[in-house]
This record gives C-alpha cells, sequence and structure tokens, in this order.
C-alpha cells in the first residue's frame, strides 16, 4: 500500500458516528522550461500535496455535504480540514440525491500511465530538448522570423482515495509535453502557427513533430485574406475536431442532463448524428492523455457508449447525477485534484475512425473550407442550446486540394445539424491534449461568412 493511500484511509477511520468521510489526497511533481532565442528564458521546479475531505450527514430532509481542502499534508492542515468540512456540512441545503460513491463491483483496468523517464531524464537533457525544438523551429523555413517561445514541461501525481463506503483507489500518472509558437513573414504580412507534442514521458516525444507543426501551421497562412461568404462543406483539422468534441461531451454529461442544460435532453434512443458516428468516452485505454483508472470518487474508470452509429445511446453520471436520473454511476466523476469536487463529465472521449486519409477527404469534398484553428469558442458555442459560431483561420479546399489560405471569417451552424451532416471521419486518429482525440472530419452545409 502507498502512503498516500494509507493516509486517506487513516483520515477516513476518523469518522463520527453515522457519519459518511471521503478522503482525497494527492502529491506531485513537475518541471517547466523555457527557451527563447536559444537561451532559457525561465526554469521552475515545484512539488504539491494536499487533501480535500467530503463529510455526508443524514438528516430529516436529505443528507447535508460538507467539502474542505488544505494545500498540505500535515497533521494540522488535515485536522483543520476535517473541522471545516464537518462545519460546511451543517450548513449546507439538504439534498436526498447527495451522497458518496458505492463500490459497483468493476474492476479497474489494468493500464501503465506512468513513465520512469520523467524522473531518469536529467534537467540538462530536457533543457536540450527545448533548445532543439527552438532552432529546429527557427532554422527550419527561411519564412519564419522568430520563435516565440520554445516549451517543455513534464508533470508526475499520485492520487488516493478512501471513504466510509468502502471505496477504495490508487493511481499514478505521468506527461510530458514540448511545445512551440512561431511567427511567419515580414512587416506586412505576419502569421502564427504553434506545434506540440505529448507523451507519458520525454522518450515519447519528438522534437520534429513539433517544429514541423507550428512551421507548416504558420507559413501556410502567409497572404491570407478574407473569403466570400458561402454555404460549403468544411473540414476540420484533428485539433478542431477535438475542441468540438470537448464540446459536445459537456452536452453529454448526465449531470447537465438532468439541469435542463443539454441540447441532448430528451433525446435518448434518437439519431443524433449520422450513421458514421459512434462516439465513446473510454479513459481505459492508455494512449488519451487522460486516460485514468479510477475516476473522482474513486470508481474503476470504464467504456461508456454515447452515440453508437448515430443513435444517443446514453451520457455519463457521477453518483450525485445519477441518483437524479434513477440510473447507475458510470465512473465518469471529474475531479480538478484534491481542492475540486466531483462532477459527472467525459474523460477520453474517442470518435470511431473513419476508412479515409486526410488527403482522400480533401479530394472527395472537391470544393470547401480547410479549417485549421478555431477562436471564439467559449462565447460562440453553446451545449445548452447548440448554437455554434466561431471565427476561423484556414485554406480554401480547391479540386480536391488545398488553396488559398483564408483568415478573419465566421463559420456558424448547430452542433445538432453538425453531426447530423457528417460527411467523412478520418482514418488519422490524433491522441491531443485534453478530454477527446482528434482526427479529420467533414461536415457539410456549413456558413461561411466573410467578405
Amino acid at each position: 500500500m502507498s502512503d498516500l493511500l494509507e493516509l486517506a484511509e487513516k483520515v477516513v477511520a476518523r469518522a463520527l458516528p453515522g457519519e459518511g468521510l471521503e478522503a482525497y489526497a494527492a502529491s506531485g511533481v513537475e518541471t517547466e522550461i523555457r527557451v527563447y532565442e536559444g537561451d532559457v528564458e525561465s526554469l521552475s521546479s515545484a512539488s504539491s500535496a494536499g487533501i480535500g475531505v467530503r463529510i455526508v450527514t443524514e438528516g430529516s430532509e436529505g443528507f447535508q455535504v460538507g467539502f474542505a481542502w488544505a494545500g498540505s499534508l500535515e497533521p494540522a492542515a488535515i485536522d483543520r480540514a476535517l473541522f471545516e468540512a464537518r462545519a460546511n456540512a451543517a450548513f449546507s441545503t439538504p439534498d436526498p440525491s447527495v451522497g458518496l460513491a458505492e463500490p459497483d463491483g468493476v474492476t479497474p483496468a489494468t493500464i501503465s500511465l506512468r513513465a520512469d523517464s520523467i524522473e531518469s531524464t536529467s534537467t540538462d537533457a530536457k533543457i536540450a530538448l527545448a533548445k532543439e525544438l527552438d532552432l529546429r523551429t527557427r532554422t527550419g523555413d527561411p519564412r519564419i522570423r522568430q520563435v516565440d517561445s520554445a516549451d517543455y514541461a513534464d508533470h508526475v501525481v499520485e492520487t488516493a482515495i478512501a471513504s466510509t463506503t468502502g471505496v477504495r483507489g490508487l493511481s499514478e500518472r505521468s506527461s510530458a509535453y514540448v511545445s512551440v509558437s512561431a511567427i511567419a513573414g515580414g512587416a506586412d504580412d505576419t502569421q502564427t502557427g504553434s506545434g506540440y507534442c505529448v507523451g507519458r514521458g520525454p522518450d515519447d516525444l519528438s522534437i520534429e513533430e513539433a517544429a514541423q507543426q507550428a512551421i507548416e501551421r504558420s507559413v501556410r497562412m502567409l497572404g491570407a485574406v478574407k473569403a466570400p461568404s458561402a454555404r460549403l462543406t468544411a473540414v476540420f483539422d484533428p485539433r478542431v475536431t477535438s475542441t468540438l468534441l470537448s464540446v459536445i461531451g459537456q452536452a453529454l454529461s448526465g449531470e447537465a442532463v438532468v439541469k435542463g442544460r443539454s441540447f441532448f435532453e430528451g433525446r435518448l434512443g434518437e439519431m443524433v448524428a449520422h450513421p458514421s458516428v459512434t462516439l465513446v468516452d473510454d479513459p481505459t485505454v492508455p494512449e488519451a492523455f487522460t486516460a485514468a483508472t479510477f475516476d473522482g470518487e474513486g470508481l474503476a474508470c470504464r467504456r461508456n457508449v454515447l452515440i453508437e452509429g448515430g443513435s444517443l445511446r446514453g451520457f455519463v453520471y457521477d453518483t450525485a447525477a445519477a441518483r437524479r436520473a434513477g440510473v447507475q454511476p458510470t465512473g465518469s466523476a471529474m475531479r480538478g485534484g484534491y481542492a475540486g469536487r466531483p462532477v459527472a463529465g467525459c474523460r477520453a472521449l474517442l470518435l470511431t475512425p473513419g476508412s479515409l486519409s486526410p488527403d482522400e477527404i480533401l479530394a472527395s469534398v472537391g470544393e470547401g473550407l480547410y479549417v485549421q484553428s478555431v477562436t471564439g469558442v467559449h462565447s460562440g458555442v453553446s451545449p445548452v442550446s447548440g448554437d455554434f459560431s466561431v471565427g476561423v483561420d484556414g485554406l480554401m479546399i480547391r479540386d480536391g486540394q488545398l488553396a488559398e489560405p483564408v483568415r478573419e471569417v465566421t463559420v456558424a451552424s448547430t452542433l445538432q445539424a453538425m453531426l447530423l451532416a457528417v460527411a467523412a471521419i478520418g482514418s488519422d486518429l490524433t491522441y491531443l491534449p485534453g478530454v477527446a482525440a482528434g482526427m479529420t472530419v467533414a461536415i457539410s452545409e456549413m456558413q461561411l461568412s466573410g467578405s
């Protein structure tokens, strides 16, 4: 047993009679390095540890929950968190649906999410990766004017959870990434582009891949102008698809559905997407950047089918949302570390890939718009109504090939219509940071607003 799980169990043992208690402890170490013009601009290494405590008491009108956290694992800090959680429970509004998760018998996946190479790689070697990324990007194309920054970062975290209901969970995972931002062009025409590569440890990272992304994404936008307004097929870059799926995932949260904040409400069993669309949330896939063995309440993560063959099959639930909906939790409680409380959400969305390569999708579209990046997602896309209107940068598609670059244009539709209008799904499955993998996707009948 790890020291962290042992600590969580000791805290749980301090529950008072008739009291439910959950302890969520975490500790981690991270390194961040930034290089500018070949020199180290900043370097930091930090460790953190803390604990979140939930107390549940039962009254005549329902359960009352109190939460508190401490950014330390020292005994005095834990004592204070327990005291504050009990005090907060006394003031909370009774709710028959809240409470702690109960073990459901699902066996956690046996997956390795930690790379030893983070500890075995020296700081000098990590600095060298950032410097190499900076150099390759600056010298990779004569049109690159400047590298805004080249970064390396890694993180190792261990989490443990225990509760009076018998939940026990322990997990550890690591992540590492390199990223770079490049500026192409001259005084009259400047374009930026970013590139990155992610993995479990330094050995998984490709400096060449990250540099080439930044170069290509900046250089090919030189000379971009507004395009005329039109109704056309939009082909989404894997990064954009990942962003789109992340918003759709918010609407597939059981909590959003029971609170009437999802455009999927009341549509279970209906055809909500093109028959080629199958969407699952599967944190047990180790390649997923957000893969996990346990959710934020200590239940085993599992594969949940959300849309299958275009039909809406289900939602993701934590304990509270599941009780409100009258269903079972799906091991889908998300938690923002020890200072956050669990909430239902998608962790590792995966759209089943198609059979076409990106080039084959472009050829099949013939005429349209390739969307390289989007802006205004938080304000222009709503998981409640489904409205979709974002600013985009990209390239026109002419005769099945990428053509002139365009910027300062908007594409609009609704998420409901877009799901039904999926014209092609690429075979280029790409695992990215965030809650959704990406791939090239073509969607017809998009409104382009430009000049």
